[in-house]
């Protein structure tokens, strides 16, 4: 593909002694190097994936990075977010991650946009680049961010990781397949649990953001061959890596010649936080933290189930609850094991998954069953902060 920007007009002195190991490879040279110095990225998001992204945007000369990032830095953090370090521990993320990136490249010039990205902002903030890299962790900011590039005709770069797995490709209408093309539904709620339910090997956000880099890399200098129609998947325990064709679907509703999709919509709506029958199952069954420990405090005939799993029961507990996993109790299995004579209280790590259980004990005809809101965050943040949060 040809080069993505135009190349600067020089190289200060300067400049070519730090990029030196890139002008003395014939594909990038001096050309490739002005290429990147006049290029402008934008990295959504700057935690696990946006974290080596940035640092290796930033030392391979990048000349203006562009930072999108609400969040502050906590401790969970620092197992895989390596922009930021202890003393960064309650900063703003985009704040930390700029003044990393300061460090490692002075040349470059950063922007911050410290703010949730939405509908409002969104398409404000994208036309200021010539390219995204896309490091969110949920399904309504991917749908929005593959959106809003497609409808400005802008490429980016997309990651994903789980425990083990991760995936990566380069979305870009005008040339391939978009994100909807390969996902062209989000996952039922629930279904696909976040990394902070599920975890994540650290060092899998390297592998990953890595290969998001270099992506960047070629498609701004216009060298090798990127990604554009390719789903690259990496398994780390297997230590493979597998190349899947992905076309671009002509029923798109967003890039294809009959979309449906020409502004951007209510994306919380569109990938939902919990199913139908779950956030009616919550009316009038949900119970704050604080409530629950008055109730055990009154000696209320209850049966507290944590819904999590079992690694999760490991880190922290509510005192006196037992261990039933969510799956267990949607899928039937652990239904016997429910209570028919107490009260049933569910509680998980925040109260999506809790609330799901709950919407299966209640068909299961424990219509007394209730859930606890914040789940056991909530407790530690309104009863017990002594324990230890994850």
């Amino acid at each position: 593909m040809p080069p993505l920007v135009e190349p600067a007009s020089e190289l200060s002195v300067d400049e070519v002694r730090r990029y030196s190991r890139h002008l003395i490879i014939p594909d990038v040279a001096m050309d490739g190097q002005k290429r990147l110095k006049n290029a402008k990225v934008l990295c959504v998001g700057a935690g696990g994936l946006g974290s080596p992204a940035l640092m290796y945007l930033a030392a391979a000369g990048v000349g203006t990075i562009g930072i999108a990032e609400f969040d502050t830095v906590d401790e969970s953090n620092l197992q895989r977010q390596i922009i930021h370090g202890q003393s960064d521990i309650g900063r703003p993320k985009s704040e930390s991650a700029a003044a990393s990136i300061r460090e490692i490249n002075p040349y470059v010039n950063v922007v911050i946009h410290n703010t949730v990205l939405d509908n409002d902002n969104v398409f404000e903030i994208f036309e200021q680049y010539d390219l995204i890299v896309d490091g969110t962790d949920n399904f309504a900011t991917r749908y929005m961010v593959n959106d809003a590039a497609v409808l400005l005709g802008k490429p980016y770069v997309w990651g994903s990781i789980y425990r083990f797995d991760g995936q990566a490709s380069v979305f870009w209408a005008d040339h391939g397949p978009c994100y909807r093309c390969l996902y062209p539904e989000p996952p039922p709620p629930g279904m696909v649990p976040s990394c902070a339910e599920g975890g994540v090997l650290g060092v899998l956000c390297a592998s990953i953001g890595s290969i998001q880099t270099t992506e960047a890399i070629k498609l701004l200098t216009g060298i090798g061959d990127p990604l554009v129609g390719s789903l690259m998947v990496y398994d780390a325990l297997e230590m493979t890596y597998r190349k899947i064709k992905v076309r671009k679907d002509p029923n798109c509703a967003v890039c294809g010649p009959n979309a449906t999709v020409k502004e951007l919509i209510d994306y919380e709506d569109f990938c939902g936080s919990v199913t139908d029958e779950a956030a009616e199952a919550v009316v009038g069954s949900t119970i704050t933290a604080r409530e629950l420990a008055e109730w055990i405090k009154e000696g209320r005939d209850i049966d507290l189930i944590d819904v999590r799993e079992p690694a999760e029961y490991e880190i922290v507990r509510i005192p006196g609850s037992r261990l039933i996993p969510k799956g267990d109790i949607v899928s039937g299995a652990a239904l016997s094991e429910l209570p028919t004579e107490r009260q049933a209280v569910f509680y998980c790590k925040a109260g999506v998954r809790s609330a799901e259980a709950l919407a299966a004990a209640k068909a299961a005809g424990l219509k007394n069953a209730v859930h606890v809101q914040g789940g056991v965050l909530g407790w530690i943040n309104q009863v017990d902060p002594s324990l230890p949060a994850y």
